[in-house]
């Protein structure tokens, strides 16, 4: 069932019920407004910038935008990319792009001019959606692009060289256009991080994306009655596909722009969510700001908040545990995934195995798996290869790189890169990206397991694990540790601490510094060692 399906059945069955929310905490207003007939909905006082859309609305919105597409001439497997930052517009654009049957685009708000004309082009995009903050970016490009490329921008003042949005669509039918869709057509191009060069783009069918709908819901026992806060960007696979759960069901769900802890849980307390997804850091503000007395539990409604879940990175044991102190109630989740396998869900914790923590689970719904050797042969139970995955969501291709694809895909299996060991009891520990593995002295040392551990030190507010070069062991473990506001802390203090390490994995080099993250959690590794390749460390004791 192609994806578009389950909105025209929303709307048909809770028409009038709200779909999504959009709230900006940073901006204060005097009116709240409704896309419902297009009213304003006068509050008793002034309140956070706050939109809805009902799911009729939704799907005659995405229906407008599908035929003002069709035209313009965009025919079925046409490509259209978006480029815009979390709001109400977003999902109904990607859907109106779905309808049409084109394949949707949708880029990193963090690419630069560069960045943004090289994935257009490697899509072969014939159509643009973006927002105002990316008016700069696209103003030096604009030359560079075929000159039929359509450009629609979404916002209030338009520059002369794009067409407004809301113009574009408002006289077109709401009527849902007669384009035939099926499970097996292309859907969406989605784009890798881009960790090592320019990204790589990941084709997906319909199959992949109504696949996450239906494993969201699963995983996470999702019903109409649930309310799910979504902070991360719609334009990454792990935010979308667990708003596809909502979508499943039927269900409300709340963008929430920023994610400071107060915002997360004015957001979660206004709007009565049930289901939150944060990522690493997010939860390490929250517990720290609930550490330092800065919020207090009892001055928010968080008791209907039954689900808290983590993906995007490895999760250290230590802040679960924290996190149950504070919410002894929770059900908790962790999910793994990559975009090549339609985001979250391909092994996941499983809400009911938090004795667990520490593994990132067992194969999601629909989904097998297997860890290989560099001979391509499975190994034993408690031994690390590298984990391959199998399932409806695997990517068709990168689009227009059949070496890299070839690289990755095998008789139906992903080869993810990332290094893991399964239990007896079948549970997956992931271990490190492959490229991330530190050979010191002969030993391989994984990042992710010293980081598990130093994450636990008090102290502590961050840690990511490098490898550096060194003339003797080839590589030794470096550790760049971003501590608490407020507190300071010496290498002395981190070396005692790391005393119940294995000698061999405790970090030879300490560096006192912020860790850097992408918007999906994700630590940039890359970033790190090209910073401190060759770095002298300093005798430190810095408040990070």
């Amino acid at each position: 069932m192609p994806i578009t399906d389950l909105l025209e059945r929303n709307s048909k069955l809770y028409g009038d019920e709200t779909a999504l929310v959009e709230i900006n905490p940073e901006i204060q207003e005097e009116q709240r407004v409704t896309w419902k007939e297009y009213e304003l909905i006068q509050p008793t006082s002034s309140a956070p910038y706050r939109r809805e859309i009902s799911w009729s609305i939704f799907d005659e919105k995405a229906n407008r935008v599908a035929n003002m597409l069709l035209g313009r001439g965009i025919r079925k497997g046409q490509k259209v990319a978006i480029l815009l930052m979390n709001c109400l517009e977003w999902l109904p654009i990607y859907f109106g792009i779905l309808k049409a049957g084109a394949i949707a685009v949708p880029l990193n708000f963090r690419y630069t001019s560069d960045e943004i004309e090289y994935c257009l082009k490697l899509a072969e995009a014939d159509v643009l959606f973006f927002g105002p903050e990316f008016v700069g970016r696209m103003e030096t490009i604009v030359p560079n692009l075929k000159k039929d490329h359509l450009l629609f921008f979404v916002g209030d003042v338009c520059p002369p060289w794009a067409e407004d949005y809301h113009r574009a669509t408002a006289n077109c039918s709401s009527q849902a256009p007669k384009v035939l869709i099926d499970d097996e057509d292309k859907a969406a191009i989605y784009y890798s991080s881009g960790t090592t060069g320019f990204p790589k783009a990941i084709l997906l069918k319909h199959q992949a994306l109504s696949q996450s709908a239906r494993m969201e819901a699963a995983h996470h026992e999702t019903t109409h009655d649930d309310v799910f806060l979504c902070i991360p960007p719609l334009y990454h696979t792990g935010a979308k596909m667990h708003w596809f759960g909502s979508l499943f069901t039927g269900s409300k769900a709340v963008l929430l722009k920023g994610n400071s802890p107060k915002a997360v849980f004015d957001a979660a307390s206004q709007e009565c969510c049930t289901i939150v997804w944060l990522l690493v850091p997010w939860a390490q503000d929250i517990l720290a700001a609930l550490d330092r007395g800065e919020m207090k539990l009892e001055n928010y409604r968080l008791d209907q908040w039954r689900l808290m879940h983590i993906g995007a990175q490895p999760v250290p044991p230590s802040l679960i545990k924290r996190w149950m102190e504070y919410f002894p109630h929770h059900k908790y989740d962790t999910n793994y995934g990559l975009s090549e396998s339609t985001g979250p869900g391909c092994v996941h914790l499983g809400m009911d195995n938090i004795h667990k923590v520490g593994a990132i689970g067992v194969p999601g719904y629909g989904w097998k798996i297997k860890i290989v050797d560099e001979l391509n042969q499975k190994v034993k139970p408690g031994d690390v290869g590298e984990l391959c995955v199998k399932g409806p969501g695997v990517m068709v291709c990168y689009y227009h790189n059949e070496e890299a694809t070839n690289e990755v895909l095998e008789d139906g299996w992903l080869h993810t890169g990332d290094m893991a060991r399964q239990d007896e009891e079948g549970f997956i520990f992931l271990v490190d990206r492959k490229k991330d593995v530190i050979i010191s002295g002969g030993e391989n040392l994984y990042p992710v397991q010293i980081e598990a551990f130093l994450a636990a030190m008090p102290k502590i507010h961050d840690v990511a694990v490098i490898g550096l070069p060194d003339p003797r062991l080839g590589e030794i473990a470096t550790a760049i540790i971003q501590v608490k506001d407020g507190m300071t802390c010496t290498e002395e203090e981190v070396e005692k601490f790391c005393m119940d390490l294995p000698r061999y994995k405790r970090p030879r080099k300490i560096i006192f510094a912020p860790v850097p993250r992408n918007a999906t959690g994700k630590i940039e590794k890359p970033k790190l060692r090209e910073q401190y390749c060759g770095v002298r460390l300093v005798e430190a004791q810095n408040n990070a």
